[in-house]
């Protein structure tokens, strides 16, 4: 290939990520980071286990955990014969046309965007927490999202190797430090009842109390790691590094948070830890939920390392929903789905005017909730958890409807499971499983009637459609 630069691209400037700088274990970090770990665990478990299924609550990770297995398959059978440079798009555009899979990238964008605003509130938060318990000086937690969103930006603006090694590092520490409390449970012999299997993966115990509860923030967990196919554009081998990268993120999140929330449960007991879980809530720190044992069968110092860990935790996570969002926006302007000036790339290869599209995108997501003075977590981190969930839910069942479209029409005979079974499958469990999070929604969203649930509901079809008109409207400008 020629290195000469056409002239038009000198004029326009390059429009290039760079190729072959990132491999399977830098885009795993990616997708781990983008499940903050340390942070769902800290913040969801004690929620997940009183609310959900008590003791039950490792085995609804387990399910889902295999449901999005299931998933993987169509969704890499895609990869491998797809550009996956933009995900959702590319394939959901190839299977059912540009106009849905135009919508669907918005509605990627929505899901990232509004879970990437949930974590810079719980960000501010926590970090005017611990300044507040250490100093004593209580700060505003904006002020902290305003840093945090600055410094995530000039990070954004960097090349893909820079964040992938700091996201080692960060995702590295936090994973360590649960794992080493996992296992001092495990190998100690559990906690007052020992170690129960059935106690949280037999059937009884899932669909013990409220398991649509436990199921929705087992998704939360699962979030982002489609974002595999994101970095295809710059992954070593695309087609063999995104489907392993793919398979290993989801076993690798399935398996870990699961084996976690067991760990959690056996440490308190099957029978104790639902009051375990109520204590933590009403202290006014969930955290403690998970803290205290670690205090406890690490000691004080680790503890307060997690702390620390659950703010780089969230750094990690933003990052990596920052990098995901850039590559969305890229891959649209590429496809004159948006202006062609978001493709810009800078001296790095990153795409810093998408990048600078998504930090006005965050002020004006994390805005209103400054203005209105409202509590960040109460409202910011669960109001827009929830309708990024219930977003990314949809982009499933779409995608997997596109896989079966794409494989019929070109006629694919060879691979029944991967282009048919699978993804039907998938459809109908992910359903079910959309159903229950809607169900469930006030529940998720905090909120006492199903007036603010639909209010935030209805964000999704009307994305979805806004995505369609504006590509249509772009495509006229360009033709």
């Amino acid at each position: 290939m020629s290195s000469v630069v056409p002239e038009t691209e000198k004029k326009k400037g390059s429009t290039a990520l760079k190729a072959g700088s990132v491999g399977v274990f830098g885009i795993l970090f990616f997708v781990l980071s983008a499940q903050a770990p340390l942070t769902g665990i800290a913040g969801a478990s004690p929620v997940a286990v009183l609310l959900g299924n008590g003791a039950g609550a490792p085995g609804a990770y387990l399910i889902i955990g295999i449901i999005i297995v299931i998933f993987a398959v169509g969704f890499v059978a895609m990869s491998r014969r797809v550009d996956a440079q933009g995900a959702f798009y590319a394939y959901i555009t190839e299977g059912l046309g540009r106009k849905i899979g135009a919508g669907s990238a918005w509605l990627a964008l929505l899901a990232y965007a509004t879970v990437q605003a949930a974590m810079y509130g719980l960000f501010g938060a926590v970090f005017s927490g611990l300044i507040a318990t250490a100093t004593g000086v209580t700060i505003p937690w904006w002020v902290y999202v305003i840093l945090c969103i600055a410094f995530v930006q000039l990070l954004g603006s960097l090349n893909i190797e820079f964040g992938a090694k700091i996201l080692v590092v960060l995702v590295g520490l936090e994973v360590a430090l649960l794992l080493a409390f996992g296992l001092a449970v495990l190998f100690s012999g559990g906690g007052p009842e020992g170690i129960n299997f059935g106690a949280s993966f037999s059937p009884a115990a899932i669909a013990a109390g409220a398991p649509g509860v436990a199921i929705m923030f087992a998704v939360a967990s699962m979030f982002g790691f489609e974002s595999t196919a994101i970095y295809s554009g710059e992954a070593k081998d695309p087609k063999r590094t995104v489907a392993r990268a793919t398979y290993l993120s989801v076993a690798v999140i399935a398996i870990f948070f699961s084996f976690m929330m067991w760990m959690i449960v056996t440490y308190y007991g099957p029978n104790q830890v639902m009051d375990a879980a109520g204590k933590a809530l009403e202290s006014g720190d969930a955290t403690s939920f998970l803290f205290n044992p670690i205090a406890d069968k690490l000691g004080p110092w680790a503890a307060t390392l997690g702390g620390i860990l659950l703010l780089t935790s969230l750094l990690a996570g933003l990052m990596a929903f920052h990098n995901g969002i850039n590559r969305y926006v890229h891959s649209l302007a590429l496809r004159n789905s948006l202006p062609a000036g978001l493709a810009r790339t800078n001296k790095h290869h990153a795409p810093f005017i998408a990048a600078w599209l998504q930090t006005i995108m965050a002020v004006v997501l994390v805005g209103p909730f400054v203005a209105l003075n409202l509590d960040p977590v109460l409202t910011l981190f669960t109001w827009f958890s929830g309708l990024a969930v219930a977003a990314l839910l949809v982009l499933y069942v779409i995608s997997s409807i596109a896989v079966i479209a794409y494989f019929a029409r070109h006629r694919e005979t060879s691979r029944v499971w991967q282009t048919a079974i699978a993804p039907a499958i998938a459809t109908i469990l992910i359903l079910f499983v959309l159903y229950t999070v809607i169900s469930n929604f006030p529940t998720l969203v905090g909120a006492t009637d199903w007036n603010l649930a639909i209010w935030l509901l209805s964000a999704v079809p009307i994305v979805f459609v806004i995505g369609i008109l504006i590509d249509s409207a772009n495509k006229k400008v360009t033709s």
